[in-house]
């Protein structure tokens, strides 16, 4: 819940109004994630824009996930804060606070061209009528 109250606002601080009210959250199945605590500062922050479990847009257990934060992101920032090993609470928030900032200033080429292959994953998705595609890729 810090993330969503604290942290998120000032990451996207910079980010123009117009494009804010068009971004959709995502958030994966961990069951904080789902507490009635962190749905109901979901539900405020972002109204009907966020996608996870008990949020407006469900999204379903095991399912093909098309999004190049699950194929791309999450995978780089793992091992960005993995790189050290961490002891403390306040090194992890640190940690991944800072593998954040690295995202705007060294990353944008990479995910410009990894999302490029979001085509690419539906055609496959819709190729084996939604069901698992990974090896295709």
């Amino acid at each position: 819940m810090k993330l969503a109250q604290n942290e998120l606002p000032l990451l996207l601080k910079e980010v123009p109004l117009a494009k804010r009210m068009l971004m959709v959250f995502q958030h994966d199945r961990v069951p904080a994630h789902y507490s009635g605590l962190v749905t109901h500062r979901l539900n405020l922050t972002f109204s009907e824009r966020w996608i996870g479990r008990c949020g407006h847009v469900q999204w379903p257990l095991r399912s093909p996930d098309l999004t190049s934060l699950d194929f791309c992101l999450w995978e780089w920032k793992k091992s960005e804060v993995n790189k050290e090993k961490i002891n403390r609470k306040d090194e992890l928030v640190a940690c991944i606070m800072n593998s954040a900032a690295l995202i705007k200033q060294e990353c944008q080429e990479n995910l410009r061209r990894d999302t490029s292959t979001v085509a690419k994953r539906v055609e496959k998705c819709i190729g084996v009528n939604g069901g698992i595609f990974e090896h295709l890729i």
